[in-house]
């Protein structure tokens, strides 16, 4: 039987960022995977957070997740510096340059879960090492449903243990540059036949501003990103997108083809708020209000009628 109010971990990376957009720089941005997925997560449902913080880490930023409804018992405070990330982005925000990546603590991170979090309903992991992608799902016994982030670096050189993960979770969230070269294949859809071959029941391509893509065994859909008048920081929108998705996912009685497209539209729609602020500005402060009146207007971009 489902629980009543299914709760979501989160295990991920929490950072601070120093970012070069085209409209100012900014340092000491708070950001990390688990930040944005936590913040888009608590729109609709319980979340769990692990991740490791430095001594230099400022605890109003703890504080902002908990007053989101956000259980941070499980960030850990390690001595030493925090993880940081310092990149640059082209005046279209089309792509970006890595200047700076300091792993500090986060170098040493072992995801440590309360006992309380041993019974999470929902898993999104983070871009983190698969061992410890797969450490987590060893001491989570009974999951209902988990989605997984990898990047590069883990397909080039750790491929054994990311087909390990890949053959224990529902659903592999990754852009497209990854998807061809897991899936060694230029052509995407061919790709994805072959990343799905590997063990996840869903594929979910993140594609910027062009939207996001789902294979699964009900074929392909497409989710359109929403068009933006004002576009000013795209860092952590890809989290953005996969915390809604499981968040929204952890609301529905069944988890099948027809929750999961409403989940991507849903999802992107929240990732759209992500890039109108630098950093977590907008999307901490999102409301269930505001993502249900741009639904509505994104639903209208791809209505045909018949």
């Amino acid at each position: 039987m489902t629980k009543s109010n299914p709760s979501v971990l989160i295990v991920g990376s929490m950072a601070f960022d120093d970012l070069e957009l085209p409209t100012e720089s900014a340092r000491d941005v708070i950001g990390g995977s688990a930040t944005y997925a936590a913040l888009a997560t608590c729109l609709f449902a319980p979340v769990r957070v692990v991740a490791v913080v430095g001594t230099d880490f400022p605890e109003s930023a703890v504080t902002a997740l908990s007053d989101r409804g956000v259980d941070t018992s499980g960030i850990e405070r390690a001595e030493g510096k925090t993880f940081r990330w310092a990149g640059r982005y082209a005046k279209n925000l089309a792509s970006r340059t890595t200047l700076d990546t300091q792993l500090n603590v986060f170098a040493d991170f072992r995801p440590k879960l309360p006992e309380s979090y041993r019974s999470s309903d929902f898993l999104l992991l983070g871009n983190i090492h698969p061992s410890l992608q797969l450490e987590v799902l060893d001491n989570v016994p009974n999951p209902r449903f988990v989605a997984a982030d990898t990047m590069n670096f883990w397909i080039e050189r750790e491929r054994p243990l990311l087909v390990e993960l890949l053959r224990r979770i529902d659903s592999l969230v990754i852009n497209d540059e990854e998807l061809r070269e897991l899936g060694e294949d230029h052509n995407i859809r061919r790709a994805a036949a072959r990343v799905r071959a590997l063990g996840p029941k869903r594929l979910i391509v993140k594609r910027g501003e062009y939207g996001a893509m789902l294979f699964d065994d009900h074929g392909i859909f497409f989710a359109p990103a929403y068009p933006l008048e004002e576009e000013i920081d795209p860092t952590g929108a890809g989290d953005t997108f996969a915390g809604a998705l499981v968040g929204f996912l952890a609301q529905q009685t069944e988890i099948d083809d027809s929750s999961v497209r409403r989940g991507l539209m849903v999802a992107a729609t929240v990732a759209s708020f992500c890039v109108e602020g630098v950093g977590t500005q907008r999307v901490a402060t999102l409301t269930r209000a505001d993502v249900a009146a741009r639904l509505d207007t994104l639903r209208t971009l791809v209505h045909f009628g018949g």
